[in-house]
């Protein structure tokens, strides 16, 4: 009987580490197309032989192209649109705050929109119409400082009218009482004064005034001691007529206190007075 020998002869063709053989131009990767693929028609190529534009060759191999079906269904993104799609409701999303922007870059602000809008305006009045109230008040009490600033102290109310004793003035004699900071001269005239102021021609004057017309009545005499012509004191039974004389510029007063002489242009004013019976008194003011 013959010995069986084995005998291990070198591989006729090329193999990769893997221990596939070496095939180029094939593409062990590309799947064969349906219905087998060994038809060969004569009007085009074999439909289980991949074109060249398919695979090519590599000094290691064979890299194959193929065109993959996606493996997952993609959201198509809606643009010119502020809508969130469904990626917005992922939660890193929610977690991060960012939100999707158009494609005008105008952010997506509807979750920090209202969701009462009536209570909001309610508020909002109320809140303006307590600011008003607060504003009225302060401005109330302003003012009210401002006009009792500006009202006349106790003192001065005082010194507003002044009240003097008819009985302490005696006839053909004068007083000087000090009003609102100005001398008034009062007169307690005689009969024959009184005749005298009546028989002056009133059209002779420079400053035409009856006595009858200066004096409440007719033996009392009311009347500021303030010169018309720069506010000098007069001096009293003194002068060309029996009255008063300024002894700044020389201007005469008669016994009714019109200007007769000098450069005085008015006669002396006449203050409001009036007349205290019941207390035989004349209340300047």
């Amino acid at each position: 009987m013959a010995s069986l020998a084995r005998v291990n002869l070198l591989p006729t063709s090329r193999t990769l580490a893997s221990g596939v053989p070496l095939a180029p131009r094939i593409n062990h990767a590309i799947p064969t197309g349906l219905g087998g693929g060994h038809h060969h028609g004569a009007t085009g190529a074999r439909s289980d032989v991949p074109q060249s534009f398919a695979f090519k060759s590599t000094v290691r191999g064979h890299v194959g192209r193929t065109n993959a079906l996606p493996t997952s269904s993609s959201t198509q993104q809606r643009f010119f649109s502020s809508t969130p799609t469904k990626s917005d409701s992922h939660p890193m999303a929610a977690a991060t705050g960012v939100h999707r922007q158009s494609a005008t870059g105008v952010p997506d602000f509807s979750p920090y929109k209202a969701k009462n809008a009536g209570l909001n305006r309610t508020i909002s009045y109320f809140m303006v119409g307590g600011l008003g109230v607060l504003g009225a008040s302060g401005i109330k009490s302003t003012v009210s400082d401002i006009l009792s600033n500006m009202a006349a102290s106790a003192d001065v109310l005082a010194l507003a009218k002044i009240e003097v004793e008819m009985g302490a003035i005696p006839e053909g004699k004068n007083l000087i009482v000090k009003w609102r900071g100005k001398p008034v001269f009062i007169r307690h005239r005689t009969p024959d004064e009184i005749d005298e102021a009546n028989a002056v021609d009133v059209k002779s004057l420079r400053d035409p005034e009856k006595d009858d017309d200066r004096v409440q009545r007719p033996e009392w005499l009311v009347m500021l001691g303030v010169c018309t012509h720069l506010g000098c004191v007069p001096i009293g039974e003194a002068g060309d007529y029996g009255g008063w004389f300024c002894p700044c510029h020389g201007s005469h007063y008669d016994i009714s206190g019109r200007i007769r002489r000098g450069p005085a242009p008015l006669n002396l004013e006449i203050p409001e007075y009036a007349f205290n019976d019941d207390d035989e008194k004349i209340v300047i003011g």
